[in-house]
């Protein structure tokens, strides 16, 4: 049944959103399109935390990596945003390798805190200008805009379409993720990493492969970021980012729905009541609260791993013999 609902839900919502520009005027098509970046984050942490169940609160760490990994080669060295892309994507996962690799036996509040370290040196290395190419506290300003030939009057509209073919390409993987040999392991890892060594599952690689696949989607966002706003700057990507694609995660329930309304209630309602912007993070947390006490797996629960029905049917039958 859920799977029929996918099949119909999943076009309808990307019609809609291929047909929002039209209703929208320019402040709301970067509100729009900003929606759909931080989706692309907040699912690159699901990768993590939700189909893993590692605790990771650097998520901006890599995202941060990815927009200034643009930023760089397209100010300082001439590249073409697009001709970036490949590149925000794969240092990020580098990097998530790089850095998962000694932390990765740890467990609960232990990784937790290292990624927070992580995320905090990302943003003081760009804060004092790593390498003289960083841009210091003022980041770096005047990055040229994805473009392409015979499209220039839609130039406008192209950060946002640019960005929605990115969450296409990212629910693409993670719905391949799900029903793949390396998804069902992930899950195991989630509900019992010593369980999942039990049976054959190299743990070590696969909480790795877990923290370089949302790296580099967390990176490809940045480009997304970099070219939205032409611009990248050091407290766009801070720790109290990474707080709050984790919240996302644990309230949406690491499914694709909850984080869809997840990132809605932070970043789109605070728009639509502008006066009352600067209390989202207070009306963010009592929903935390709220949520935690009335749906503990969050608003919209994942479905995984659930026994097939001609089981529990046959299994209720033998029961009553």
């Amino acid at each position: 049944m859920m799977k029929k609902i996918q099949h119909i839900a999943y076009p309808l919502f990307f019609i809609v959103m291929a047909l929002l520009p039209a209703l929208l005027d320019s402040r709301w098509l970067v509100v729009a399109t900003t929606f759909v970046i931080f989706t692309i984050v907040a699912l690159s942490q699901d990768i993590v935390l939700g189909k893993a169940g590692m605790f990771n609160m650097g998520q901006a760490l890599f995202f941060g990596l990815g927009a200034y990994t643009t930023a760089v080669l397209n100010a300082k060295f001439g590249w073409p945003i697009l001709a970036t892309l490949p590149v925000a994507i794969l240092i990020p996962a580098f990097f998530g390798i790089l850095l998962a690799g000694p932390i990765i036996h740890l467990r609960g509040d232990y990784l937790l805190v290292a990624t927070i370290g992580f995320n905090i040196v990302f943003v003081q290395a760009v804060q004092n200008n790593l390498g003289g190419i960083t841009g210091g506290p003022n980041g770096i300003f005047g990055l040229d805009m994805l473009s392409f030939p015979g499209l220039a009057s839609f130039e406008h509209f192209m950060p946002y379409y640019a960005a929605l073919a990115a969450l296409f390409f990212t629910l693409f993987v993670i719905n391949n993720l799900e029903s793949s040999m390396m998804g069902r392991a992930l899950h195991y890892l989630r509900e019992d990493d010593l369980a999942a060594g039990s049976i054959g599952i190299n743990t070590r690689v696969h909480k790795i492969f877990a923290f370089a696949m949302g790296a580099g989607i967390a990176g490809m966002a940045g480009t997304m970021y970099a070219n939205q706003y032409s611009a990248v700057s050091p407290e766009a990507f801070d720790f109290i980012q990474s707080v709050l694609f984790f919240s996302i995660v644990i309230v949406g329930g690491s499914s694709v729905p909850g984080i869809l309304l997840g990132v809605f209630v932070m970043f789109v309602l605070p728009e639509i009541f502008r006066e009352f912007a600067t209390w989202r993070y207070f009306i963010f947390g009592f929903a935390m609260i709220f949520t935690m006490i009335l749906r503990p797996r969050g608003i919209w629960p994942a479905k995984f791993g659930r026994i097939p029905k001609a089981f529990t049917e046959k299994g209720r039958e033998n029961g009553q013999q």
